[in-house]
């Protein structure tokens, strides 16, 4: 993988910060524009979106090491020998953590339904696939066939519905 591809989630992290950072300041500084009027059923839906998204992002942190998650702990990742996480929501979703930060989005749009809110959640979705297919190239690397058998087996994002 190199010495430099090491530093990959370190520079995801930052860059992803700084455009939602952005996003934000930019977003506060406006007039809202509003999408639709806010009701009851909008607000509960939106809670229930975060709260099952905040659910499934705090559970699957607590599967992985946060510090190399965010970049902070680097390492040359063909010479590490921890084990492929495929317990808890890993074993529906390869990606339950972005799946949470998706909902999280969600969530909030319908709770304030704005366009800023319509702007990160579409800045997420555009970005996330970038971070997918690095870690699934590092991982791939990494883990080699079980990887791969992994990929076939478990979708991204979205779970499987049981047959």
């Amino acid at each position: 993988m190199g010495n430099s591809y090491k530093w990959y989630r370190l520079s995801y992290s930052l860059v992803a910060s700084f455009i939602f950072l952005a996003i934000f300041l930019f977003a506060g500084s406006i007039d809202p524009i509003w999408l639709f009027e806010r009701s009851n059923g909008t607000t509960y839906l939106g809670f229930m979106l975060a709260t099952f998204g905040t659910i499934i992002a705090a559970k699957s942190m607590k599967q992985v090491e946060l510090s190399r998650f965010l970049g902070l702990k680097p390492h040359d990742d063909l010479r590490e020998t921890e084990p492929l996480i495929k317990t808890g929501w890993y074993q529906y979703m390869r990606h339950p953590l972005y799946a949470g930060l998706i909902l999280i989005f969600a969530g909030y749009l319908f709770y304030v339904p704005n366009m800023a809110s319509l702007i990160h959640l579409l800045a997420l979705l555009s970005y996330l696939p970038f971070g997918i297919y690095y870690e699934e190239k590092k991982l791939r690397e990494q883990y080699g066939e079980k990887y791969v058998r992994y990929q076939n087996k478990v979708p991204p994002l979205i779970p499987r519905l049981k047959k």
